[in-house]
């Protein structure tokens, strides 16, 4: 844990018939305190950034709690340079360290000393839950100790009633993902690519040699990273401890590696949580793993034990991101907290950030271990939450494949095309769907080349064995084509009949909800396609209406993130030069405005936001600047059509010219980069679980709509699109997303990204307004959820 600070004296919300602006006038003192996980310092920056922004004296406190108690040098005001480059460090910068001494009461009295010193009265908490409770307890405690200290003349009255409230948020920085409440805490992703990384490098190896891995992940209490990580790379087998294995389980694990051997599969790989346990509460270890496979089977076993390395390395885009919105929800937590505010702390909730309690989510953490001890595994993985329990789902989905005989039948034929450009995570979704559609028994067609492989007839069965070691791919293994198939229904049409294709599941970018748009409006000509048909939003570009988030787009936010890091670091030995980057995404800003966030741009041009040569002199103003400070280098993002007439060259040829004798420039397009290489763990899962779930989907309809030996299916809730939209997944018509699509840009009408645009411009140091209308308002935990509806 570490720990910074900030002052308080209001804040001010103005509103007009639009939208609310909050504009701030002065803030007091804050402090952050911090687990050691990537990501940490895109929230320390993000906090430091907004306070100052709002006005306020902010503080690094070293060392955790334990600088806190020690005070002194350990305390140390922050300027807005002082974070600046913290973005791409791994861990956490103002250290981190146990506190044995803030345990007892003595210890806390001496750390609310150092606070009262410098007016701290708003705590920013990051950590698990010890740290958490332990600052839940200081604020209880918070006025009895002001008056121990006036007692023993420490402090004056005046002291006292000028620093009468402690407020307190926390935000989760935790590796493991075990603190209930949020779906992702903050270092998870980033712990899931260090894993992803080795197990990508292990199986060329292993597939080199045939041999068997045992990996032992970290999860002491959690099996999250282990769940993940499997599914991720379609392991063979994982042990967690909220999923003990049943008495036999060896036999069984056993019986799938030699199933799987047999398949002319070359390697095999299990996964094993640092905290597995059997049924009996007995550890499982990665030794006894190994000695059971070789005694048993006889087979070439390796144990690789990852450690600390998953605690390591750069940040991943989506912890950058995740930790800057958190910081900054966190910053207006504290604005909005008063005496009767209870501490809160700030979470994830699909795509939305909320505040919980911190209370009741410490507890039902707790609970979490206790279920576990009294061998109730089905209430701890409720406790766990829906993003665990829904990965515990897909997995159990996916794990294990029965004999053909015992498999169900449902005569139905569903067949699997991709549409459109490739994205990083299509094959895991093709994967999986494949996969769960043979478990639901049916029969499973793959298309190539999308809708012109489609009228030419290029369908053919895909089997559960020819699907193995997709999840890792890139690129699409299908084959995709930007063909829509309004110019050929007739030939579509004949090769439905043909292959009496009862349901088709479509992959794809905007093209692909085009396409499923033709073929819901040919229904009333063409009976053929009067069958269930769900669209998946695969697209680097993340431009498709009826989704937040779409397949391919964090692998490529990572590519760009991760070069403009290189970028950056390329100008550490040159002063004052600044970097014009040009992102893909055609009129869509995302993986510019988003990247910029994360790779901590100086500027952003997109499309959705008009600007003009008064902007463009403006932002040269403000990089010029910057130069005369200690940061001597600026990263300007533009999205490819952000501007038919200020293209890039223009603007490196503006920014060289204004620039002279301040800056010079290099300008960068970063091209097809972006759509290549091995997907994201996050594209790999979330590809895995939704194309689970739309195939489950498909089964219901195919059920519902089967009548009189046929499959007829002509309403509009038979023709959806799956996407996340805030808190939930959910199956829209596509002919009810037209109204919410701009057709001629290939853009949603609403983003919900644009909201974020101001962001990356406060964390820039631009003047702007921020919109606070759809920032997290305390509410309840839930403990039970209702029952999800389709």
């Amino acid at each position: 844990m570490s720990i910074f600070s900030l002052e308080s004296t209001g804040w001010n919300i103005q509103c007009n018939s639009h939208s609310c602006t909050a504009i701030f006038n002065s803030l007091s003192n804050l402090s952050l305190s911090l687990s050691r996980c990537a990501g940490m310092n895109a929230a320390v920056r993000a906090v430091v950034r907004m306070g100052i922004y709002v006005g306020a004296k902010v503080y690094f406190i070293h060392e955790g709690y334990q600088g806190m108690v020690d005070g002194g040098d350990n305390i140390e005001e922050a300027s807005w340079e002082s974070v600046s480059s913290m973005l791409q460090v791994g861990g956490t910068v103002i250290g981190s360290a146990r506190c044995k001494e803030f345990r007892s009461h003595e210890g806390r009295l001496k750390a609310a000393h150092q606070l009262v010193l410098r007016g701290i009265t708003n705590l920013c908490v990051i950590g698990g839950d010890g740290s958490l409770t332990g600052a839940n307890l200081f604020r209880e405690e918070w006025s009895g100790l002001l008056e121990e200290l006036v007692q023993q003349g420490l402090i004056d009255e005046e002291a006292a009633q000028n620093n009468s409230e402690l407020h307190i948020v926390g935000m989760v920085g935790s590796i493991d993902n075990d603190f209930c409440g949020t779906d992702m805490t903050i270092g998870t992703d980033s712990a899931l690519h260090r894993i992803i990384e080795v197990v990508d490098a292990i199986m060329t190896t292993a597939q080199s040699h045939q041999r068997t891995f045992v990996l032992e992940v970290m999860g002491r209490h959690c099996g999250y990273l282990a769940l993940v990580s499997a599914l991720a790379c379609g392991a063979d087998w994982v042990l967690i401890p909220e999923m003990p294995p049943e008495d036999g389980w060896e036999e069984h694990m056993c019986q799938k590696l030699s199933e799987n051997r047999a398949d002319k599969k070359r390697l095999n790989i299990i996964i094993v949580a640092e905290g597995a346990i059997d049924c009996h509460n007995k550890p499982i270890t990665t030794n006894h793993i190994k000695e059971l496979v070789v005694s048993c089977l006889g087979f070439d076993t390796r144990v690789t034990i990852l450690g600390h390395v998953q605690r390591g390395g750069t940040p991943s885009a989506f912890d950058r991101i995740l930790a800057s919105r958190m910081g900054v929800e966190a910053v207006l937590a504290l604005l909005e907290a008063s005496d009767s505010t209870p501490a809160c702390v700030v979470s994830l909730c699909g795509n939305q950030a909320v505040r919980l309690p911190l209370m009741e989510c410490v507890q039902m953490t707790q609970d979490v271990q206790k279920s576990m001890d009294e061998k109730n595994f089905e209430e701890a993985v409720r406790l766990r939450g829906r993003s665990f329990e829904n990965n515990l789902n897909t997995y159990k989905l996916l794990s294990y494949h029965k004999a053909d005989s015992e498999l169900p039948n449902s005569s139905f034929n569903v067949a699997v095309l991709n549409v459109g450009a490739p994205a990083a995570g299509m094959n895991a979704a093709v994967r999986s769907a494949v996969r769960v559609g043979i478990k639901e028994g049916h029969k499973m067609f793959a298309v190539n080349d999308g809708f012109e492989g489609f009228y030419n007839g290029q369908i053919k069965e895909i089997t559960w064995g020819d699907v193995a070691g997709w999840t890792g791919q890139g690129g699409s293994i299908l084959g995709t084509k930007r063909t829509l198939p309004a110019k050929h229904l007739d030939k579509i049409a004949e090769q439905i009949r043909i292959h009496n294709i009862n349901a088709l599941l479509v992959i794809g970018g905007f093209e692909a909800f085009e396409c499923l748009l033709q073929l819901y409006e040919a229904r009333t000509s063409h009976e053929d396609f009067c069958i269930p048909m769900c669209m998946l939003p695969a697209t680097i570009s993340n431009n498709v209406p009826g989704t937040d988030l779409s397949i391919g787009a964090d692998t490529s936010l990572n590519a760009i993130v991760e070069t403009c890091d290189r970028i950056k670091q390329s100008a550490s030995g040159t002063k004052r030069r600044v970097f014009i980057i040009e992102t893909m995404g055609g009129y869509c800003g995302y993986l510019a405005s988003v990247g910029g966030l994360a790779a901590g741009a100086d500027t952003v041009y997109i499309y959705e936001e008009p600007f003009d040569i008064r902007d463009l002199q403006s932002n040269v103003e403000h990089l010029t600047e910057k130069m005369k400070t200690g940061i001597q280098r600026g990263l300007v993002l533009r999205n490819e059509n952000s501007n038919e007439n200020f293209t890039t060259d223009f603007i490196y040829q503006l920014y060289s010219e204004e620039g002279k004798g301040v800056f010079d420039c290099r300008k960068n397009v970063l091209g097809h980069m972006q759509q290549g290489g091995a997907p994201s763990p996050f594209d790999r899962n979330f590809g895995t679980k939704i194309a689970a779930k739309a195939i489950q989907w498909i089964s219901r309809k195919l059920k519902e709509s089967y009548k009189d030996g046929k499959v007829f299916a002509n309403t509009e809730d038979t023709a959806c699109l799956l996407g996340m939209r805030r808190r939930t997944m959910a199956f829209q018509p596509v002919v009810q997303l037209k109204d919410e699509t701009d057709f001629a840009h290939r853009i949603p009408k609403e983003q919900w990204w644009l909201k974020l645009h101001p962001l990356m411009k406060i964390l820039a140091k631009y003047k702007t307004s921020y919109d606070v209308s759809d920032s997290g308002q305390l509410e309840p935990v839930t403990r039970v959820r209702p029952k999800k509806a389709d």
